[in-house]
Formats: C-alpha cells, structure tokens, sequence
C-alpha cells in the first residue's frame, strides 16, 4: 500500500472539522462586510423635460427620494448636490397619462470605486398630458 505524502495525511485527518471551520470563518467574513453597508435616503431636486405641443395637467414632480447604499462610513460623505435626476417626456406626442423612468446623473467612476449604489424613489414618474392652452 502506497503511503501518502505527511502534508496530504496531515490535511485529511480531521477533515469535516476542517471543512466546517472554513464554512463558519467565510460566513463570519461576509456577516461582517455586510453589516457595514448602510442606506442614506436624501431628496433632491429633479428636472422634467416637458413636451412643447402639450401641457401636463397632472402634478408634476420637483423632487425625489434618492437612497445611497454602501459602506456606513462613506455615504454620508457623498454630496447630494452631486447627484442630478431628470425625467424626459419631450417625445411625448400623444394626450393621456405617460410615464417616464427617472435618470441619474452621477460621477460613476467615483460611486464604483466606493462600492456606493443610488436608487431613486419612485423609479418612474407618471404625468397626465391635454391639449395647451391658448393665453
């Protein structure tokens, strides 16, 4: 019978006590890199493109939540005025509710090195277009 390398036996007594001691230390790592993300919620102004040939007759939006989700120690740091939100509906031809999704605007290279992630609140805008009305 072939004898197996003394690192080899070493490495297989014990094993499910190995492999068991590993599972728990990964988990362990990722209950902490995960319980130091945070969420930040901030309002901001927000730009509506309108279309020319119609007039919105419901409420338009001038502001939006925005939540910023990453590390606790970080988000806070970031600027909200560095954020811009912009709904288009200049393309809007038709009369009737339309919706739009809701853009933002961010330096992105910034928000990925940070692991920062931003969503907006709601993520689409809905606006009831008539006919304008003549002055």
């Amino acid at each position: 019978m072939k004898r197996l390398n003394k690192y080899v036996q070493g490495l297989l007594v014990n094993w499910p006590a190995k492999v068991f001691s590993l599972v728990l230390a990964i988990l362990v790592y990722a209950f902490i890199q995960y319980s130091a993300i945070g969420a930040r919620s901030v309002t901001i102004p927000i730009t509506v493109l309108l279309p020319p040939q119609l007039e919105a007759q419901s409420l338009v939006p001038t502001s939006i939540e925005v939540e910023i989700r990453g590390n606790e120690n970080i988000i806070y740091l970031v600027d909200p005025a560095s954020i811009t939100a912009v709904v288009d509906f200049s393309r809007v031809i038709k009369e009737g509710v339309t919706a739009a999704n809701v853009v933002l605007t961010y330096n992105e290279e910034v928000f990925e090195k940070g692991s920062i992630s931003l969503t907006a609140s709601p993520n689409s805008v809905r606006v009831l277009f008539g006919p304008r009305s003549e002055p």
